[in-house]
């Protein structure tokens, strides 16, 4: 077994092979590495793919043997410091790289597709790639320090990726607020870091637990020392894992690329703080309210979240809230001590949400097709509607996804979601009853943006392009440059991006027509049956196989991942209590566990009420009448005016400005932290140059000007020189004898 945790060292540094291969290949052979370029995302695939299993391998040994394995080797030596490098393979990492790899392989799949025709692909997969290596190599890491430099390869990978189309302002600036925010966090992490290292002399986790427990029960440190540094060590988790107040960057951050979104800002980066936490939390449970602390942030979280997500109009924006919101729950019941909870949420939140950010992924590429559309139309919800027909597979997958998050049973969010609803009743009353009221808010505006994009009737601005299926000519991407016009007594003045058809087709000068069979003819590089029609039209078409393959995957994921955490007498289900057994007092596990179908089904009746009575607000005042069932009609539109009648418009209108304006957290920044720091850098310059440059200036300025004056007094004679310094002489003697006979 150990023989083969030897080669643990492959699961962060085998995708790092795919960017230095792009870079040799584009700076010796470029021409072959952009028309080969589709080897590269298969090489990516390839690559995690092994990662993956060796992931799976090692979780199961550990199952198996109840073992922990950790190899270091010495970077730096000294008299009294010694650095040490390595790996720790134990179930906390076998988790996150499982998590990582599975979710990663999906996402490099569908953004074969997605992102095929944009000038930056080879760019695209060498960064997925850095980051999947990053982020492996944070999991994986066996002291503090290795831990914050991928830390900040991670926040690196986040900067780049969300700044992939940096030509859009938008999208720069996104990058940019997230980079400096993060790097607030990043900077308390280090203090913190550097604090507790003052306090135990290591880096190493076992040591360094050890011995600070030792400190702590012989009561030789200072407790508010401790405390404040425990703090900056959370402060990092604040800022990756988008928790209040440091969550400001995670709605910017979708202007990257929608895979980036699924990947990163839902799965695995966000996550960081979480796996930071669950990581540290034999340390943080010794300290004194660090895990009141904690379990405040999470809760406000929960709350702002919530709030935040209820009028979004892009959908993209609506998911990351939920994001945001639901990682506030695993630092809620990390802040209880209840890991396992906190951890399996991680994993049923991860599988779901990825699905649902891949889904709208797939409403926006087809709402692209729709000629005229641009990024910010074809991501506002407000332009969508009665897709249903038109991206079935899709629509189906995005229900089951929303139902999830929701927290209807059987699927994977309802199993950790109320476990840890269950665990908040027995830590505070009151941050159980904002925990689910957070649950009935997210069940309303999950089914909102549900409803919004796919249900009712096609929105006005495409409805005139349905029903003409004798197109033959084939959308691409909204991001390239080249293109023809056409004209038909159909259509207005329509701009199509077509691909010319050979090896290096992407944005070639000539153009040529494509018929309804081009799709087929530029398939990325893993084609499966279709699962739709096979024309491609003008109006919302169903997406590729290589986008609804991961789609259908993560689906699989949703309905049967919330299963390895069920605990009932009689049905051993609970493989997540067992996986993690080798680390349980690494973890604290205290969650509690469920004895019986009819306790249960008493702990669950209430989330499950909460959530649908959100699910049935939501569809009254969301969902079209239907033209089929005048009766319907009349009862649809009877509830939604009492709904509409019990909030003033005062109050509605209070609500679509919080959260249509973030809950003024970002105007209260502005106001308060960038533009004081913009008057104070404007007095620092002023200080700067007028004062303690224009004192240097004025002394040189005052010599210049008293030597020309002196200057004009001299006649040029010797003698008068001589003269005048034996007068000076004479007087100051003078006066020293006068005043040394006193």
């Amino acid at each position: 077994m150990e023989q083969t945790y030897q080669y643990a060292w492959i699961i962060p540094f085998l995708p790092l092979s795919v960017p230095i291969l792009i870079g040799v290949g584009l700076l010796l052979f470029p021409s072959a590495t952009k028309s080969l370029r589709r080897m590269w995302a298969f090489q990516s695939v390839l690559v995690l793919s092994i990662v993956m299993i060796f992931s799976i391998n090692f979780s199961i040994q550990q199952q198996n043997s109840s073992a922990t394995y950790q190899y270091v080797w010495a970077w730096i030596i000294n008299n009294d410091f010694s650095l040490e490098f390595g790996y720790l393979i134990d179930p906390l990492t076998s988790i996150m790289s499982i998590l990582i790899t599975t979710i990663g392989i999906l996402v490099l799949i569908y953004s074969d597709n997605y992102m095929f025709h944009d000038r930056g692909y080879l760019r695209f997969f060498a960064y997925m790639s850095f980051f999947s290596t990053s982020m492996l190599g944070l999991v994986t890491s066996s002291n503090l320090i290795q831990i914050y430099i991928f830390w900040e390869l991670v926040g690196m990978c986040s900067y780049l990726l969300i700044g992939f189309w940096f030509t859009r302002p938008l999208a720069a600036n996104a990058c940019q607020k997230a980079f400096v925010t993060n790097r607030v966090g990043d900077f308390g992490l280090l203090l913190g870091i550097l604090g507790f290292y003052w306090i135990t002399g290591s880096f190493e986790f076992r040591d360094f637990f050890q011995i600070f427990t030792n400190l702590i029960s012989n009561n030789e440190l200072n407790f508010l020392f401790v405390t404040l540094c425990a703090v900056l060590l959370f402060s990092g988790a604040i800022s990756k894992s988008a928790q209040f107040p440091l969550h400001v960057w995670l709605p910017d951050a979708m202007e990257g690329p929608t895979p980036i979104s699924a990947l990163i800002h839902a799965a695995t980066m966000v996550a960081a703080g979480i796996f930071l936490v669950a990581r540290l939390l034999p340390l943080f449970i010794i300290i004194p309210h660090i895990m009141n602390f904690i379990s405040l942030i999470g809760i406000i979280t929960i709350f702002f979240g919530a709030t935040l997500a209820l009028a979004q109009k892009d959908i993209k924006r609506g998911l990351a809230y939920s994001t945001m919101s639901q990682l506030g729950y695993m630092m809620l019941a990390l802040g209880m001590g209840s890991s396992r909870s906190a951890l399996f949420h991680l994993i049923t939140h991860a599988y779901s949400k990825a699905l649902l950010f891949l889904g709208s992924g797939s409403v926006i590429h087809s709402m692209q097709t729709i000629v005229g559309y641009s990024p910010n139309k074809s991501q506002n919800m407000v332009f969508m509607g009665g897709l249903t027909k038109h991206v079935p597979i899709t629509k189906i997958a995005f229900l089951l996804g929303t139902l999830s998050l929701c927290g209807i049973p059987p699927l994977a969010c309802f199993w950790s979601k109320d476990e840890i609803l269950n665990d908040s009743w027995l830590y505070s009353a009151i941050f159980a009853i904002i925990a689910w009221a957070a649950a009935g808010l997210t069940a309303f505006y999950m089914f909102r943006i549900y409803l919004l994009t796919f249900e009712g009737h096609l929105n006005a601005h495409f409805q005139n392009f349905s029903g003409k299926k004798n197109i033959s000519l084939y959308s691409i991407s909204l991001w390239g440059k080249d293109g023809f016009k056409v004209r038909n007594k159909n259509f207005p003045l329509l701009t199509l991006l077509i691909i010319k058809k050979k090896k290096t087709a992407s944005f070639s000068p000539k153009i040529d027509r494509i018929d309804e069979n081009a799709r087929q003819r530029s398939q990325p590089f893993l084609t499966i049956s279709r699962f739709g029609n096979k024309k491609s039209f003008a109006y919302p078409y169903e997406s590729e196989n290589t986008i609804l393959f991961p789609i259908l995957i993560l689906v699989l994921f949703t309905l049967f991942v919330g299963f390895i955490g069920i605990p009932f007498n009689g049905v051993d289900l609970d493989i997540l209590s067992k996986w993690l057994t080798p680390s349980i007092n690494l973890l604290h596990h205290n969650s509690n566990n469920l004895t019986d179908w009819s306790e249960f089904a008493k702990d669950a009746v209430f989330s499950v009420s909460l959530a649908y009575l959100g699910i049935l607000i939501a569809f009254f005042l969301y969902k079209p009448p239907y033209s089929s069932s005048k009766n319907f009609d009349l009862i649809n539109s009877l509830i939604k005016t009492n709904l509409k009648s019990i909030f003033s418009d005062k109050i509605k209108n209070g609500i679509y400005a919080w959260s249509s304006n973030r809950g003024y957290i970002d105007a209260f920044y502005e106001t308060y932290f960038t533009r004081m720091l913009r008057r104070v850098s404007e007095f620092t310059h002023f200080f700067e140059r007028r004062i303690v440059d224009g004192l240097t200036n004025g002394v040189g300025l005052m010599s210049f000007f008293v030597g020309e004056a002196i200057k004009s007094i001299g006649g040029g004679r010797i003698s008068s020189y001589l003269f005048l310094y034996s007068s000076y002489v004479s007087i100051f003697l003078l006066i020293y004898y006068l005043l040394s006979r006193k």
